[in-house]
């Protein structure tokens, strides 16, 4: 019960960004600049980002309230609030204005953020650190598309 009210704060924030996110990008991957561009060959289908980006949220809102639960700084606020920022971000950046350099400096900041939780607080959250692996190998096949674009088109 004592992570309950952090997990659906968390399980807010995080569903709440993934839907700022979404807002900003406008009609995104389906609008004619998107769907014109030379994509990687490992790109999945349109529905996998949906799916995998509901696994991640869930899975790292239950990262989140324990981790917080065990260490309530404000150093961790404020990469949390720098996570939030740079996952919804990259959307208006990437698909709303076509800024895909940019797009690429913000996705491998995220991944560094996210990356850094993991090394930073494996140690006091042991196997639950764990959860945050399906973000990790997201943000590495994500910024692989990113950079295949900017490199192809």
């Amino acid at each position: 019960m004592k992570l309950l009210k952090p997990l659906v704060f968390f399980l807010c924030i995080n569903f709440g960004s993934l839907a700022l996110g979404s807002y900003l990008m406008g009609n995104g991957p389906s609008s004619d600049w998107y769907t014109n561009l030379n994509r990687a060959p490992w790109t999945p289908p349109g529905w996998v980002f949906g799916a995998a980006w509901t696994v991640i949220m869930i899975c790292f809102s239950f990262y989140l309230a324990y981790l917080f639960n065990k260490s309530n700084t404000l150093n961790l606020k404020l990469i949390f609030v720098l996570q939030v920022f740079l996952n919804s971000i990259w959307n208006f950046l990437f698909f709303n204005q076509h800024l895909v350099l940019l797009g690429l400096i913000v996705i491998s900041s995220l991944t560094l953020v996210i990356f850094y939780y993991f090394f930073k607080y494996k140690k006091i959250l042991n196997n639950i650190s764990y959860l945050l692996l399906p973000y990790m190998v997201w943000l590495l096949i994500a910024t692989s598309l990113n950079a295949y674009i900017l490199l192809n088109n």
